[in-house]
């Protein structure tokens, strides 16, 4: 280990030693429980780790609380996906539900096509929805974005493109 390497992995021990019980203490208040709350704050040094980057001591809290604050919003949003997915498998006939495994696997493509979508442009993420889910077809969703048809069309097939790599590793 390098002296660098060393003196980061230092300055995150004391980074959580003086502030790990207070961004635990946040999180619970923000979510209502402490295992929920424990998890997310680990989740939080895991990000500063793989990021490499640490606040400087008077943004220490500041930064804490937004990194937090995002994947609070991630959970709410990873849970919603999943409370949803949960609930169209209930109207699938017993016989015809998928295995732990797939619903699993499937369940975690759902939650990173959602993340990559929720991070694409509106138009994007409007065109693809719009035409899966509504089942519009390019002229009315062009009408409805005030756009031409062959920039739908340049939507769609941008979205579908992005969640054809998500779902081809998952299933990999």
């Amino acid at each position: 280990m390098d002296s660098g390497s060393f003196a980061f992995q230092q300055q995150l021990q004391k980074l959580y030693v003086e502030h790990h019980s207070w961004l635990c203490r946040l999180l619970r208040r923000k979510l209502g429980n402490a295992v929920d709350a424990a998890d997310l704050a680990q989740d939080v040094y895991l990000l500063l780790l793989r990021r490499g980057q640490l606040p400087t001591a008077e943004l220490c809290r500041c930064h804490l609380s937004q990194i937090a604050k995002g994947l609070v919003i991630d959970l709410y949003r990873r849970r919603r996906v999943e409370t949803c997915y949960l609930q169209g498998l209930g109207e699938v006939p017993e016989a015809q539900a998928p295995s732990e495994e797939a619903r699993a696997l499937v369940g975690e493509a759902l939650v990173e096509i959602d993340t990559l979508l929720h991070n694409k442009p509106a138009n994007t993420r409007d065109a693809l929805l719009l035409s899966r889910l509504d089942g519009l077809g390019h002229r009315a969703i062009a009408e409805q974005l005030q756009v031409s048809v062959s920039s739908v069309e340049k939507y769609i097939a941008a979205a579908l493109k992005a969640c054809q790599q998500v779902t081809s590793g998952a299933m990999a």
